[in-house]
């Protein structure tokens, strides 16, 4: 499997709700996260990041991304995803009861490599903006 392609599966896997069990495979173990974000800003390894976008699906079930682009830096070992994350507030969870409100949020993956696997990545999310779509900001 390529970088491209390990890259891409590991997206869809992660941004559909596959927690870390599954997406793991793609990755190195103990491999990093980072998002300047304050909804993220204790989740440090990718594992937790995994895990937290499957519990994201709970509160917000009809969640799903639209991809806007995707692009590979061979010589840099870095593959960066660009998206919208879509969604609504119908399900349990979260830090409200339902608020009926949608959201789209814009944000990037940008994913570093050793070897074949993703050693490393780095979110770029304005979460205020998307937070406040869904009524919790």
């Amino acid at each position: 499997m390529t970088q491209f392609e390990t890259a891409q599966a590991f997206f869809d896997a992660c941004e559909t709700g596959k927690g870390w069990e599954v997406c793991q495979a793609w990755c190195t173990e103990g491999a990093t996260f980072a998002c300047q974000a304050d909804a993220l800003a204790e989740t440090k390894t990718l594992a937790d990041y995994c895990e937290w976008m499957k519990g994201l699906l709970t509160p917000i079930p009809d969640g799903r991304y639209k991809l806007t682009s995707f692009a590979l830096d061979e010589a840099r070992g870095t593959a960066v995803a660009t998206a919208e994350f879509h969604g609504t507030h119908t399900g349990p969870g979260g830090p409200m009861e339902p608020t009926g409100k949608a959201a789209v949020s814009d944000y990037a993956y940008v994913m570093q490599f050793d070897g074949n696997k993703i050693v490393h990545m780095t979110k770029i999310w304005n979460a205020v903006q998307g937070l406040r779509g869904l009524g919790w900001a």
